[in-house]
């Protein structure tokens, strides 16, 4: 038989080859592969449901609870995230060895080492860091799965939203570094503060350029928010100017009494003060006014701000250089209302009291006095019911305060006026009440406010407590630095010059540094409750040089802060602005000083 005849007489399958290899063994392997591949992937995906998270009762009775109701789990749009989603990431490499990772979890499963919720609560702060370690190391990949920061527009999201998106995309933050549980408990506050400020520091590798789209929606909401400012600000000048009209008509009634009563001779109206001589010079009608939304700070104090743990702002304010209005200014209504209707931050609510005062300004000068101009609607009485009678400073239905930050106050330019508030102040967490006051014999012989802590700057302390570790009080009200440190502190500046005026139109003017000083520096005011609008009017010299008052100069900016207690309040139950800005002469200040 010839080789030509024994060819045509082989099976076809083994007649053909390729790389040495018979096609049908290579088909056939090919089948197999499928069919393993198929079986393989199917095995996998299974895995990946929430079906089979959720057959463990560890997932189902803990995590799975508080993963209920969330936004992830039901809302508005009906786009829902289950736990892969989150948790085992989309591309096959990394799935693959966070499958592998996953795979020494049964054993945990085996031995119990999370069966009951108190061993999983005892466990969970190690299991949470490990999610929020390795998500940090991947940029977030699976919440950029479905957020991606070039889809966001700006103009749909919260003024401290966008702010803070625009300065993760800047200097490299991920999601993971805010968005700590927002599917389960949050955690964070269980963690050490060294730990959370070395996970959450920014990764320049994870900076991005900022998309064009997200630019142009930025510019467009901005523009919206303006056009909508300045209506309500129009709006605000129409019915500020019914109001003086109504204003001007109660004083000339009162007054034309009063003359009557005297039988000829002029007698100034009740609760003007003394005012029209305040600013006799001033032509309030030429000097533009600037909205002040003043807002109630509950027991948000100066280390409050300042701890990661507390204020997820912290590392903004403290290393990113932002001021305090950078996320918050167009949210006040929002966190005025919220923290007075009582929480963690009012642990004691008044209830009826307002969130927020809308108030206007307006300053002026003649070359050597600043003329300033309070104006805003009087509230009904809201009884404070921890003190009887409902009033905490029953003589005097308001207070007026403004203080002027000096040199070399910690944060003094981006958080202002707050840099005096502590947690350990009178009515705060940490006050210390005033049997430990007078125990401490000899600090409490320097300060002279008996039985309380008044406002002071941490400048003027050897240690401020602000992270509260291992128990610790925060503030530091009774480490008083050497009276010496303390003078020359005042002789540099270092000091937030006060003044006050109050409903009868008295005044007071001094300093905070450590504690609050009256140092009867020049000063006058008044103060006039009148068709339900509060209008107080206080001067002061640009600059005397006394000890305490910081000079104004033209070409210079400061920072100031406004308080108002109303409605009989005292120590912390006031409404206070944010940061603020003032100069003389200058339109790009919030209170532009002019020249009269």
């Amino acid at each position: 038989m010839t080789q030509s005849e024994t060819d045509k007489k082989k099976p076809i399958w083994r007649r053909y080859f390729l790389w040495g290899m018979p096609v049908a063994g290579i088909a056939g392997a090919f089948a197999a592969g499928i069919i393993f591949w198929g079986g393989f992937n199917t095995a996998m995906e299974a895995t990946n449901t929430e079906k089979f998270c959720l057959s463990c009762h560890e997932m189902r009775e803990y995590v799975y609870e508080e993963y209920k109701g969330t936004i992830h789990d039901v809302n508005r749009s009906g786009v829902g995230a289950v736990c892969s989603d989150c948790h085992v990431p989309k591309d096959w490499t990394h799935k693959m060895i966070r499958k592998i990772k996953a795979s020494r979890e049964l054993w945990g499963k085996m031995v119990g080492t999370i069966n009951t919720p108190e061993k999983f609560d005892k466990k969970r702060l190690h299991l949470a860091m490990n999610e929020w370690e390795r998500m940090k190391s991947t940029d977030s990949i699976e919440c950029r799965n479905c957020h991606d920061f070039e889809s966001m527009m700006p103009e749909f999201q919260k003024p401290r939203a966008r702010q803070q998106h625009l300065n993760a995309m800047e200097v490299g933050q991920t999601c993971i570094d805010c968005h700590k549980g927002i599917a389960h408990s949050n955690l964070r506050d269980r963690a050490a503060e060294e730990y959370l400020e070395e996970l959450e520091a920014p990764n320049p590798a994870f900076a991005r350029p900022i998309p064009p789209e997200y630019l142009v929606s930025l510019e467009r909401v901005e523009a919206k928010e303006a056009a909508e400012a300045e209506a309500e600000k129009a709006a605000k000048q129409a019915q500020q100017e019914s109001v003086q009209a109504q204003i001007a008509f109660a004083v000339d009634a009162a007054v034309a009494e009063e003359r009557a009563k005297a039988n000829g001779e002029a007698t100034p109206a009740s609760g003007a003060g003394g005012g029209e001589d305040v600013a006799a010079g001033i032509d309030w009608n030429s000097v533009a006014s600037a909205d002040l939304k003043l807002f109630y700070p509950g027991q948000a104090s100066f280390e409050w701000v300042q701890n990661g743990k507390m204020h997820g702002g912290a590392r903004p304010l403290t290393k990113g250089g932002d001021a305090c209005s950078t996320c918050h200014a167009k949210e006040l209504d929002t966190i005025g209302n919220k923290i007075v209707a009582g929480g963690e931050l009012e642990p004691t609510p008044i209830p009826g009291k307002r969130g927020v005062i809308d108030a206007t300004v307006q300053a002026a000068h003649d070359g050597e006095t600043l003329y300033v101009r309070l104006q805003w609607p009087d509230a009904g009485h809201s009884p404070a019911p921890f003190v009887d009678g409902g009033k905490m400073d029953p003589d005097n239905q308001i207070k007026v305060a403004m203080m002027i930050t000096g040199a070399g106050i910690e944060l003094g330019e981006q958080a202002g006026c707050w840099a005096s508030c502590h947690a350990d102040n009178t009515f705060m967490p940490f006050d210390p009440g005033a049997e430990a006051i007078a125990a401490n014999a000899d600090v409490a012989g320097r300060l002279t406010a008996e039985g309380t802590v008044t406002k002071y700057l941490s400048e003027s302390r050897t240690k401020v407590e602000v992270k509260g570790r291992r128990g610790k009080a925060l503030g530091g009200w009774d480490q008083l630095k050497a009276e010496a440190e303390i003078e020359q502190y005042l002789a540099d500046g270092t000091i937030l010059d006060l003044m006050r005026v109050y409903a009868d139109g008295s005044s007071s003017n001094g300093y905070l540094l450590e504690q609050r000083i009256v140092n009867e520096g020049e000063m006058a005011a008044s103060a006039n409750l009148a068709a339900g609008m509060w209008t107080v009017v206080f001067s002061r010299p640009l600059a005397n040089g006394a000890p305490g008052d910081v000079p104004l100069e033209a070409g210079q900016t400061y920072t100031v802060g406004f308080a108002i207690h109303d409605d009989y309040a005292a120590a912390r139950f006031h409404h206070v602005t944010l940061d603020t800005s003032l100069a003389l002469d200058d339109e790009t200040a919030t209170v532009n000083v002019v020249g009269q």
